[in-house]
């Protein structure tokens, strides 16, 4: 057998890469437009993928033809189409067009912007779109911007800085040993978790986080802030920050900033802002409300990633105070002093990240070719079809709604008139009938393969979540999804009278 011929060192030929990319390129246009003729979660059972593929590198390289071939036959069958517009889970995402050619002309040019030296363009884009985004939020341009990777990260950051303001030298004596009070940060029932893994992060604990009770429509009580934050001042516990949410992640509640931020004025506590996913909406008219005092907070995250039509993952961290950002974060070795010091920004100090990625670049390509009224218009299409979906459930005597709908995203469940007013009747594994119901019929509209919902716990009650951002979602595949719902109902109300 004649051995294959080697190939030249040095790396792909320009008539291979050309010949693959225009065939990668019409792949991905092709798989843009119909999404949609992919079942959302992959039929399969954990471990196919891995055991579909080999379990070492190959010793010598295969034709690119191989690998793209691979890629359909094992790969392909083993994603979750969150680019299919009937993926309604968690927060719906979109991979926009522009966004995706950004990403590929990223990936070409290779940038590591960790100084202004390394990557001129990427430091002062980040600089310049963000300033645009800063100014369709309605943010001062006293907020400074830098990305981050997600909204955690973000988050993470603003609390270092946080701690950094509130506990003097922390940076160099660290905190144990030291003689301190125990330190606090507040947030509601209904943040996100990546609040709590901020505060284990930087040494505080988990004991270091209070969340704050909610009211009936799932937002902080800011009087139940204030008895907070004076109770453990007269115990010693020094207040560090509190943490607003607006779109908390089961609910999408807004909190009511402006009483907050009178709060932290007072109490002189920093005020971060989780807008992640809700933020984008206050560029929406008639839903500017939504950032009404976030202009008062010292650290606000929008992810342009959730719901600003940009490929995952870009998060947009503004801060009042970034000098409290690079007092916790900034260091320079002498390989990386530069004649441009002091005249010029430099993104590694910003984070506890050296290295970083052409983000900018995406998120330019999407403003500039969606426009600012473009995402207006379909930022305000998804908003009304939530409110949609929600008056369908509304009028159906067999679901309701468990929450309110600020934003895009609809809280509900399924209580069938047949069952009564027996909210907490238990079955003879001492579960909720009603939970067990819903979690079953999740289960069986997930498994069309046409649409996608995700779950949470409302109440100590079983929820389940439609939530629209998909740029590609119109009408159609929400009214798909409710036809969805209530025949996978009637067919589960069948099954258990047969078997009465």
């Amino acid at each position: 057998m004649t051995a294959a011929p080697e190939r030249p060192l040095g790396d792909m030929d320009p008539v291979t890469f050309r010949r693959a990319g225009h065939e990668l390129v019409e792949w991905v246009a092709q798989y843009l437009a119909e999404s949609d003729h992919y079942p959302i979660l992959p039929r399969l059972r954990p471990g196919e993928i891995r055991a579909a593929l080999p379990d070492e590198a190959p010793e010598e390289g295969e034709p690119i033809e191989a690998i793209l071939a691979d890629f359909e036959r094992a790969i392909v069958p083993g994603l979750t189409h969150w680019n299919h517009p009937g993926f309604f889970g968690y927060f719906a995402i979109s991979a926009s067009g522009p966004g995706v050619l950004a990403e590929l002309l990223a990936a070409a040019l290779n940038q590591q912007a960790m100084l202004w030296r390394t990557s001129p363009a990427a430091t002062e884009l980040e600089e310049v779109v963000l300033g645009w985004l800063r100014s369709l939020l309605r943010l001062p341009p006293v907020f400074e911007g830098v990305i981050y990777d997600t909204a955690s990260i973000s988050s993470l950051h603003a609390l270092a800085a946080a701690r950094e303001a509130s506990v003097p030298e922390i940076r160099v004596r660290g905190l144990p040993g030291r003689d301190l009070p125990p330190l606090r940060v507040y947030c509601s029932e209904e943040a996100h978790s990546s609040i709590d893994k901020a505060v284990m992060l930087l040494g505080l604990g988990q004991n270091g986080l209070l969340r704050i009770p909610v009211d009936a429509a799932f937002r902080m009580r800011p009087e139940a802030l204030a008895d907070a934050v004076r109770a453990d001042r007269a115990r010693g516990v020094r207040p560090v920050a509190v943490v607003a949410t607006v779109g908390t992640t089961s609910t999408t509640s807004v909190d009511p900033v402006p009483a907050v931020a009178d709060i932290c004025e007072a109490e002189r506590v920093w005020l971060h802002i989780d807008a992640a996913y809700g933020g984008p909406a206050a560029m929406v008219p008639d839903c500017e409300w939504i950032f009404d005092g976030v202009a008062r907070a010292d650290s606000v995250v929008v992810n342009p990633h959730k719901w600003l039509f940009t490929p995952f993952d870009l998060s947009a961290c503004y801060c009042r105070r970034m000098d409290a950002v690079r007092a916790a974060f900034a260091l320079t070795p002498d390989y990386l002093q530069t004649r441009e010091h002091g005249a010029a920004r430099n993104l590694m100090d910003t984070g506890i990240q050296l290295g970083r990625r052409f983000r900018a670049l995406k998120l330019w390509f999407v403003l500039r070719y969606f426009g600012a009224a473009g995402v207006r218009r379909r930022l305000a299409d998804h908003i009304q079809l939530a409110r949609r979906f929600a008056a369908w459930v509304d009028a159906d005597p067999d679901f309701e709604r468990l929450a309110p709908v600020p934003l895009s995203v609809v809280c509900f469940r399924a209580h069938p008139r047949a069952l009564g007013d027996e909210p907490r009747r238990i079955d003879s594994d001492g579960d909720s009938v009603l939970d067990a119901l819903n979690t079953e019929l999740l289960d069986r509209v997930n498994a069309s393969g046409e649409v996608f919902l995700s779950h949470t716990r409302i109440g100590n009650r079983v929820a389940l979540r439609l939530a629209i951002g998909h740029l590609r979602t119109t009408e159609v595949h929400v009214a798909r999804a409710w036809v969805l719902l209530r025949a996978a109902l009637h067919e589960l109300l069948t099954c258990q009278n047969d078997l009465a």
